[in-house]
């Protein structure tokens, strides 16, 4: 609150305080500070508020100033670059009609009602008008409306699509403009068009259905990205030319790992030899581990009555994500997308101590999911996968203990595969949710504490938990530095009581225990998928389909090969002979497209010797070694489960 005196008292993110009069701005703040700061200040944070950079400050609190280091200063640069180039659009194609333009992951999209169809072609005359808005420093400003104001406003300017927002919006709007160009939003933006540079570079264009509804008109979709200099900028485009060579689309067609057929279905994956045979590597490793770590394997069923998934709530809930029912027997049948009704009923199947608790039950269980056609992309999103999944029943007093022990395994098995960074979040209680706020506070403090004591840096996701409890979403950062979303722990007060499961007491009164969700991995197709772009289809010897393939020159050489074939494959490695008659430059070439870890070459002198020529992928000729040599090599990789110089 603003004292007496007319002067406000703002502290720092290091804890420092100083008085300011009221109405300062963050950019005179930040010029106070250090010029440098004021040269890359975005905009502020204040009292959890982002404000824009010249908007006055009234009141004592926090503030942070932000720039494009920060996941909030990033936010406006790109949702500010969005509206540059929206604005060009306009110029450009006056009669183009605007839907959205949020900032999202690396960059921004917005989404445009066109009868031309936008191209590659397209993006040159695009930029060059935003650089001309760039130059022309329009003064961004901001406008508070009512519901009627800004309804004649967009009227005016014959936008549609923002009519259609406006009447789902209760609360007072706002709009922004620079120059000629005035867009419905909450902001906040820079200061003018000229504090964003011309470091931009638009990406592709691609089809979207107005508000995500395939009922609705099929928009534009125009992406692109800016950074604050042209070097973080090219930096960005090499990872996204990478990111294509890396596509596991394109790699699991050219590797035989997977693939997706209409005539199956979309959304469905049929894994293919090779890739079977990492699938079966990584459930084998999870299944180990699992137990090592106190686990008790289920297995159930993929349909159940309908009246389980009433009982749990997913039909109230989840509904636009389950398949129709199927009659059978004079009762609705359900494809589970879920696995926890499944093991709340084995759970019940007896009585359970307090002595017998923890009680940890995992799955590799397949559920069946309904996902809109536009959102599927290869094996990061389907309708159909197998989720690493688990529950945990424990006491209150075992809560923060359980969960330590999820993450300690968290991260072991993420580090296992070749993750190493990430990014951790605490998820509090959404606007809807179930439950007594208690509840939802001892086990928001059971995550915060179990994260703490286990050292971990965390953010906070504010009302990002799920409707029956809070979570922690761990991302793994990939060799590109791109985040994905596998492991989830979720703490759940809710399917306890529906199912009215219960523990006897050491009192010998009936309690219910508390519940944990849990995923390590998320669900293997996906993680799958993230493994092929993390290693760019050069799996760890360990993980890889075919680790060996031996390569005899000629007819005579072929009896040798047989014989290491055979002493490899005894050691449980995974070992092909190509016999074809074909030069070896091209078998080699050819393991090499294959991305096969090791090649032995044998011929006349490798015959001679008893000793084979080993080539490493990536690293070539490694010379001649005995077959006990090698096989330590080869094993010593598998064990370590990393590449051994």
């Amino acid at each position: 609150m603003t004292s007496e005196n007319n002067s406000i008292e703002l502290t720092f993110p290091d804890g420092a305080s100083q008085k300011y009069a009221s109405g300062i701005n963050p950019l005179k703040i930040a010029g106070e500070i250090s010029p440098g700061l004021a040269k890359r200040a975005i905009a502020a944070r204040v009292n959890d508020r982002v404000i824009g950079i010249e908007e006055p400050i009234r009141e004592s609190g926090d503030i942070q100033i932000l720039t494009f280091n920060d996941d909030e200063g990033r936010d406006v640069y790109w949702h500010s670059n969005a509206h540059l180039m929206a604005q060009a659009v306009k110029r450009l194609f006056p009669e183009a009609e605007l839907g959205i333009g949020p900032p999202i992951e690396d960059g921004f999209y917005y989404d445009i009602d066109l009868e031309k169809m936008l191209t590659p072609e397209d993006f040159g005359s695009i930029e060059a008008e935003m650089a001309k808005i760039v130059d022309e420093d329009h003064k961004v400003s901001r406008q508070k409306l009512n519901r009627n104001q800004a309804i004649k406003l967009f009227k005016e300017r014959n936008e549609n699509l923002k009519l259609d927002l406006i009447k789902d919006i209760d609360e007072d709007l706002s709009a922004y403009s620079q120059g000629e160009f005035t867009d419905l939003c909450r902001g906040p933006h820079v200061a003018s068009t000229g504090k964003l540079g011309k470091n931009f570079k638009l990406l592709s264009v691609a089809g979207a259905y107005w508000r995500g509804d395939e009922k609705n008109k099929m928009l534009q979709r125009l992406y692109a990205t800016a950074y604050p200099d042209r070097k973080q900028l090219k930096q960005h485009l090499f990872r996204i030319e990478e990111a294509k060579k890396r596509d596991h689309r394109k790699l699991g067609k050219e590797l035989e790992l997977f693939s997706i057929q209409d005539e199956i279905g979309s959304g469905l994956i049929l894994w293919h030899p090779k890739g079977a045979v990492v699938r079966n590597i990584i459930e084998t490793f999870w299944k180990d581990e699992h137990f090592k770590n106190g686990y008790e394997l289920v297995y159930t069923p993929h349909v159940a009555k309908l009246e389980l998934w009433d009982k749990s709530g997913h039909t109230n809930y989840y509904q636009e994500n389950m398949y129709s029912s199927i009659p059978v027997d004079n009762a609705e049948y359900q494809l589970k997308p879920m696995n926890c009704p499944f093991h709340m009923t084995i759970y019940n199947s007896k009585i359970h101590s307090y002595r017998d608790l923890p009680v940890r039950f995992a799955e590799l269980g397949t559920v069946y999911r309904y996902e809109k056609s536009g959102v599927l992309h290869g094996l990061m999103r389907v309708r159909g996968f197998t989720q690493d999944d688990a529950h945990i029943y424990c006491t209150p007093d075992q809560l923060t203990e359980e969960i330590q022990r999820v993450l300690n395994f968290t991260m072991y098995m993420l580090g296992t595969f070749g993750f190493e960074k990430y990014d951790i979040y605490l998820s509090t209680r959404p606007e809807k949710y179930v439950g007594s706020i208690n509840k939802w506070e001892e086990a928001t403090e059971a995550l915060r504490t179990a994260l703490e004591n286990n050292q971990i840096d965390y953010k906070i996701d504010p009302g990002e938990g799920v409707f029956y409890g809070p979570k922690i979403d761990i991302k793994i950062r990939d060799v590109l530095g791109r985040s994905w979303q596998c492991s989830t722990i979720q703490v759940d007060f809710n399917l306890p009581e529906k199912f009215n499961i219960e523990y006897v007491d050491s009192d010998g009164a009936y309690k219910q225990p508390i519940m944990i969700h849990r995923a390590l991995l998320g669900s293997l197709e996906r993680f799958f998928g993230i493994l092929i772009e993390h290693y760019a289809g050069n799996f760890p010897v360990w993980l890889t389909p075919t680790q060996v393939k031996i390569l005899p020159i000629a007819d005579r050489h072929f009896e040798m090969a047989e014989e290491i074939d055979n002493f490899l494959k005894k050691h449980n490695i995974r070992v092909k002979t190509d016999t074809r008659n074909e030069k070896i430059g091209f078998k080699i070439r050819e393991a090499e497209v294959e991305k096969i870890p090791y090649m032995i070459v044998i011929g006349d002198k490798e015959v001679e010797s008893s000793q084979p020529s080993v080539r490493r992928k990536g690293k070539g000729d490694l010379g001649s070694m005995s077959r006990d040599q090698l096989l330590e090599k080869i094993q010593l990789e598998i064990k370590n489960k990393k590449i051994v110089n």
